[in-house]
């Protein structure tokens, strides 16, 4: 008898230490699969968990070898420590590519070499009569426009040389790409081949009938095409082996002309070399205006050219000094992990070796380098210098001839001139790609210099995708749009350049408005790029418009977000007339507190959410008014989790104002706390201890005026109680507020004498209120409740003593001693340590806005997937603060939106087995404490719960987690934020747009042996479910809030007090989930305990009936009868108790 197999992380029992390592495994990694070892008990609960290795003491004071000295010294000054030494090591064996690998790559490439040597030739024809190619194969080339003067013939390659990082040794996995330059025979091609695109032409012809050929080798399992870098002009040809080596290796054909069979003054970036009249079909704007020049054009011939000779120059500067080659091999890494290296205008392999090599030649770094120094090396000099502002040189001539560097400025953005002085390195990337290689780079050296335990996880492990590291993403769809855009913004120089790749034309031109309208609002204004796609070799090209869809980065700036204001020049100034031009009907002239008319622009935002979204108008408005792009192509992926944390009526906020209304109203009160007159002690502290004092409550309170004739009254208290005839009234939650009262000799030593004295306070406070203030208060020995504006305040008198009497213990000797009681701890924890949470917390929502919504929505997320009971307040407050104190590798977030996917982020790959959560507040730990901190973690791991936060005024216990998560409970949720953080990431990267954003909100219920359905009746937060109702019960409140002599119904919720019940009555037989915000259904799982026979005894005979087994009597769950005892317990409550027989079998 007991749990069919298919039972889930939760049915162990809460809290049984035995299942920790199991409901732990592998928590620290991203992409959990299911397997069979999360549901096996663990024999101990050491296993897994880092232990120190033992030596015998002939080995620990052994001296040490010549050899190991050596390492020992290059440790030290090559690394900042010994594990980051062999965290790099291991990266770089993960990374590299074995021998045996590399010969059976050599192996196909000596085949490959012979069958394309094999190719037959072909008789010459003119470029445009391609009726020879077979049927099979197209051109992988946008022949516009067709016409084309020239011949083609096809003759076998003068030479084929294999280029780029292979021959290095500087090529990573998993992806080995060989690339392999092919020279095409001088007899192929003509002086004037440059022109016109003519080269391009039959470098496209060269590889189709190179294609056909080779896609009929069986030695090949895959031929096919795709572009150079993303290059529309420059196809390549993919070859992949057959059989089981295809992911082997991808080899990479380039058709390349004899390295001096251009004159390179042609090729310069002020030359034209695509003339208007073939291009566009008419004569040259004007007959003395000159032809607009086509740097990017020359510039793709130019690297055909030099594909040899910078091989060759590589080779040279790397040479056989190891640490160089491991230097490019992690930054290679580096650029992948932030997705910067692909694409069209990507920061490539390439070009970072060329800069490892500059500063080779510049003496920046040496030879003898480690890999990691060059990292750093090369990090530091990208985060300092602006290569769009003083360009690089790697040509050391000085002869006249060659451009100067401001030529090369005036045609591209980014400037870095290879060994010739003639080809820019870096002339596909945009300013913009630059600026976000700077700034991650500058990012990195940040985490670099502070020696982190972790920088080398963050530095080079952790995945920075777009989505997460940017505040808001905009997508442009379709991309058809920017052809139309280039036309708007005339840009038919740069269409012609482009070999009329609108997208790559339109994209500068389009970040640069941007930038500039939305100006002090953004940090960093980041694109993506075309993917580089692959097309079968019978299939036309991918057009301009298939390459997906350009996606925009947004990375805030919070002080300059909030204004709703663009201040323009004086009406009077010459500039007034381009702010006007720039801004279109929205600029206007205002008249200005201080005399001054201006031109300005407002837009329209009332609420701090609103204000968030002002960039979204910016971008929409400046689009449709310079580019012609209408709103309808623009989606904005900004505030679309907003929705989860709005309130009932405010559908324009997520709830900044209530919740800042709240806090004005808690320091009129904390005024008048300190001025009242007649209290036996002055008022020492008056300190917050409530979520909504610190920015977190998910669903802020609003001024409450309940409806008298909804409710029962209780006269002689001056309250209201619930009626039965009615449905449940509006939820009322105190606020808590601890008021400290100063010391005195005449306070009692006895702990039942203070509560006493501090029931009197309570008792005197009231009077006070109520005669000083007018304010409606109701006192309890434990609190007063006092109604203002409409907000109910819970002030509990404290004294600061207490918890230290509480400890005391008297011994029969008469000796007192101090222990940690559970009452002392409690009070300690309420009345000292929940304050200064609650401050320091509220500090950092005013340094970081986004604070607030950011931990509402985390709240939100694990409320709604029943979890809320397994972890408090407190804890989720502070994984959501870690994210804004140790933001690394990303930057603090600016929207709600981002934060919450990092949450989902840090949940899913935190390890939190091996490793503490440090919420550094107001960062008063300083490094060697936080190693401290790590190291007595582990020395106490077994005796510490399953999740350890630590903060400054708690660096040992980790209060806030003592109670809860058990470690099936966490696992869950580890679990469900690895399966949430992919599906709604996919989501928002959508073009189409998002569908449903509120599908990873709801809680998988396929999981639960038993549904208790709830009636909305008596659900009193209904309309906070995350699909909130339509429709729902009146909860008695008045819609225009006013002053109220009566207090109103407080803290009272159906289902929190059904489930107390329940958890009461069955709790060692069944662990039971809700979702306190709205939520309609509790699930119930029973433990695997609860179905094991127990021997028959007269006191457990609750909720168990009595059967026999093998001749003697025993106790097994009367299911039946316990799932009747759910329904009569929560008569009026429960609507349906659902069963699911199939789970499990008694």
């Amino acid at each position: 008898m007991g749990p069919a197999p298919a039972g889930t992380q939760l049915r162990a029992a809460a809290g049984e230490p035995e299942a920790m390592e199991s409901a732990l495994e592998d928590t620290g990694k991203e992409g959990k699969k299911e397997s069979s070892k999360k549901h096996s008990v663990a024999g101990s609960i050491v296993k897994g968990l880092l232990q120190p290795v033992k030596l015998s003491r002939a080995e620990l004071y052994k001296e040490p070898t010549s050899e190991e000295l050596n390492h020992l010294r290059e440790t030290e000054s090559l690394f900042h420590s010994s594990l980051l030494r062999l965290q790099v090591e291991e990266l770089l064996k993960e990374v590299r590519l074995s021998e045996k690998k590399r010969e059976r790559i050599d192996a196909f490439l000596r085949e490959v070499n012979q069958r394309i040597m094999r190719v037959p030739s072909t008789s010459e024809t003119e470029l445009t009569d391609q009726a020879w190619l077979p049927a099979g194969v197209r051109v992988p080339l946008h022949q516009v426009p067709y016409t084309v003067k020239g011949c083609f013939q096809f003759l076998p390659p003068a030479q084929v040389t294999v280029v780029g990082s292979y021959l290095l040794g500087t090529c990573i996995r998993p992806d080995i790409n060989v690339d392999v330059a092919l020279t095409m025979p001088r007899e192929i091609l003509r002086d004037k081949d440059g022109l016109n695109q003519r080269y391009f032409r039959k470098r496209a012809l060269y590889l189709a009938h190179l294609a056909h050929h080779l896609a009929q080798d069986p030695l090949f399992g895959s031929v096919r095409f795709s572009y150079t870098s993303g290059c529309h002009l420059k196809p390549s040809l993919l070859l992949r082996p057959h059989g089981k080596d295809e992911r082997l290796v991808t080899v990479r054909l380039h058709p390349c002309p004899p390295p001096d069979f251009f004159r390179p003054c042609r090729l310069l970036p002020s030359k034209n070399n695509v003339r208007s009249a073939w291009y566009r079909g008419q004569s040259a704007p004007g007959n003395d205006s000159p032809e607009p020049p086509t740097p990017h054009y020359n510039t793709w011939i130019l690297q055909d050219i030099a594909l040899e000779s910078h091989v060759q120059f590589l080779s040279t500067m790397l040479g056989s000094a190891l640490g160089l080659k491991d230097g490019v091999a992690l930054l290679k890494v580096w650029l992948r992990q932030r997705e910067l290296d692909k694409g069209l205008g990507g920061f490539s392999g390439f070009l970072v070796s060329m800069l490892v090599a500059f500063l080779v030649s510049t003496h920046k770094i040496h030879t003898t380098m480690s890999g990691y120094q060059v990292l750093r090396s090369v990090l530091q000099f990208l985060a300092t210098t602006d290569l769009t502002c003083n360009g690089i040189s790697l040509c050391l001539s000085s002869d006249p001839s060659l451009p100067a560097l401001a030529d090369f400025h005036q045609a591209f953005p980014v400037v870095f001139l290879d060994i010739s002085g003639r080809l820019n390195l870096c002339a596909d990337v945009t300013a913009s790609t630059y600026h976000q290689v700077q700034h991650e780079a500058r990012l990195s050296m940040v985490f670099l210099d502070s020696k982190a335990d972790d920088g080398f996880q963050l530095l080079l492990m952790t995945p920075k995708p777009m989505i997460r590291a940017f505040d808001h993403i905009l997508h442009l769809c379709p991309l058809s749009r920017l052809q139309a855009a280039c036309h708007r913004l005339k840009l038919w120089p740069e269409l012609q350049d482009h070999g009329g790749d609108y997208v790559s034309a339109a994209l500068g031109p389009l970040t640069t408005l941007l930038e500039q309208g939305l100006g002090s609002r953004v940090h960093l204004l980041a694109h993506s790029r075309p993917p580089v796609s692959e097309w079968d070799i019978s299939q036309d090209p991918p057009k301009h418009r298939d390459s997906g869809t350009l996606t925009l980065g947004l990375l805030l700036r919070p002080e300059g977000l909030t204004s709703v204001l663009e201040l323009g020049p004086e009406a009077d100034q010459p500039e007034a007339a381009d702010f006007r031009q720039f801004w279109g009907s929205r600029s206007e002239l205002r008249r200005f507190q201080d005399g001054a008319i201006r031109e300005a622009v407002v837009w329209e935002a009332v609420s701090m959410s609103q204000k968030r979204l002002i960039p979204h108008q910016v971008v929409t408005h400046l689009l449709a008014l310079h580019a012609g792009i209408p709103d309808t192509c623009v989606h904005y992926m900004g505030g679309l989790l907003d929705a989860l944390i709005q309130g009932l009526k405010e559908k324009s906020s997520t709830g900044e104002e209530a919740l800042a209304a709240v806090v004005r109203c808690y320091d009129d009160l904390s005024h008048l706390l300190w001025g009242l007159e007649g209290l036996p002690l002055t008022v020492s502290a008056v300190q917050g201890a409530h979520p909504v004092l610190r920015y977190t409550e998910v669903f802020p309170p609003t001024p409450v005026r309940p409806a008298y004739s909804f409710h029962e009254h209780l006269r002689e208290r001056a309250s209201l109680l619930p009626r039965p005839d009615k449905p449940c009234p509006a939820y009322v939650e105190p606020i808590t507020v601890i008021c400290h009262l100063e010391g005195s000799g005449q306070w009692p030593q006895d702990a039942e004498a203070i509560r006493r004295v501090r029931a009197a306070f309570q008792l005197r406070l009231a009077e006070l209120f109520m005669q000083q203030h007018g304010l409606q208060c109701r006192a309890t020995a434990t609190h007063t409740d006092v109604l203002k504006n409409g907000f109910v305040f819970r002030i509990c008198v404290a004294y600061q003593r207490e918890p230290q009497i509480l400890k005391e213990m008297r011994s029969p000797e008469g000796m007192i001693s101090l222990r940690d009681t559970p009452a002392s701890l409690r009070l300690e924890k309420d009345t000292r340590h929940l304050p200064l949470l609650t401050s320091a917390l509220h500090g950092l929502q005013q340094q970081h806005p986004a604070f607030s919504g950011v931990a509402r929505l985390a709240k939100r997320w694990v409320r709604a997937q029943l979890l809320g009971e397994g972890f408090t307040d407190e804890s989720l407050d502070l994984v959501a603060a870690a994210l804004f104190l140790h933001p690394e590798p990303f930057t603090p977030p600016s929207s709600p939106q981002v934060g919450f996917l990092r949450f989902l982020f840090l949940i899913s790959t935190f390890d939190w087995k091996n490793n503490p959560l440090i919420v550094n507040l107001n960062s008063e730990l300083t490094v060697e404490e936080q190693v401290e901190i790590r190291s007595g973690f582990l020395a106490t791991r077994t005796q510490l719960p399953v999740m350890v936060i630590v903060t400054p005024h708690d660096r040992k216990s980790s209060i806030w987690t003592q109670d809860g998560p058990s470690p099936q409970i966490l696992q869950q949720l580890v679990l469900l934020a690895a399966e949430a953080l992919p599906v709604l990431e996919k989501q928002l990267m959508d073009p189409r747009g998002p569908g449903d954003i509120r599908t990873v909100f709801r809680p998988p219920l396929d999981m639960y042996d038993v549904l208790i359905r709830l009636s909305p009746r008596h659900i009193p937060r209904h309309r906070q479910a995350v699909d909130s109702p339509a429709a729902s019960f009146c909860r008695g409140l008045l819609s225009e809030p006013g002053p109220s002599s009566l207090m109103p119904v407080l803290g009272y919720d159906p289902p929190q007090l059904y489930l107390a019940q329940l958890r009461e009555a069955f709790g060692d037989l069944a662990l039971f989930f809700y979702d306190q915000h709205g939520g309609e259904v509790i699930g119930v799982l029973w433990k695997p305990t609860s179905f094991q026979p127990q021997p028959f005894k007269a006191s457990s005979t609750k909720g168990r009936m009595m059967v026999s087994q093998g001749g003697e009597l025993v106790m097994v769950p009367n299911v039946e009868a316990i799932l009747e005892d759910f329904a009569i317990l929560g008569e009026g409550l429960v609507q349906a108790v659902e069963a699911r027989s199939e789970r499990w079998t008694v």
